[in-house]
């Protein structure tokens, strides 16, 4: 009974999210495990051409419209729910590589940021990349709090 009750309750909460999340998420699901395969399968030199048009380390947001930054924050808020249902690690990387395609597809503007920090408490570095589109933190949340930024990488022409 415990595993039909698990099942009832993941088709409701999936019935409660919002329509645009529901159509793609069975797309995104497979797109961010061929973003998490690219990723390991390449070299970041051989994927960076495909992130957008490298702006070394300035960090510059694009202006949107209303409708664009309303699609850009569906996308986020889609992505962020297939990621939590793929088997992979699908972290912020995937994440922002999804992104950076989705709103390529729908002419969105965007920055791609990739930074680090040194965690206090342990003295490592970490790393972090995030998808930015208009005020909307489309993947990864806002990293500019406590990552320095060490690439952007911006949509490859002013429509996408």
């Amino acid at each position: 009974m415990g595993f039909m009750k698990k099942v009832r309750r993941k088709a409701t909460s999936f019935l409660r999210q919002p329509g645009f999340a529901k159509r793609w998420l069975p797309l995104l699901w497979i797109l961010l495990g061929l973003s998490r395969m690219t990723i390991l399968v390449f070299s970041f030199r051989r994927l960076a051409p495909h992130l957008g048009n490298p702006v070394g380390i300035s960090a510059c947001i694009p202006l949107l419209t209303p409708q664009q930054e309303n699609k850009a924050a569906q996308i986020g808020q889609a992505i962020r729910l297939a990621a939590r249902y793929t088997p992979w690690v699908s972290n912020c990387f995937p994440q922002a590589v999804t992104a950076r395609l989705l709103l390529g597809l729908y002419g969105i503007p965007y920055s791609l940021y990739f930074g680090v920090m040194r965690d206090p408490s342990t003295g490592e570095f970490k790393a972090h990349a995030w998808v930015a589109a208009g005020r909307v933190a489309v993947t990864g949340g806002y990293g500019f709090n406590l990552f320095t930024v060490v690439g952007c990488y911006t949509s490859l022409s002013q429509n996408a």
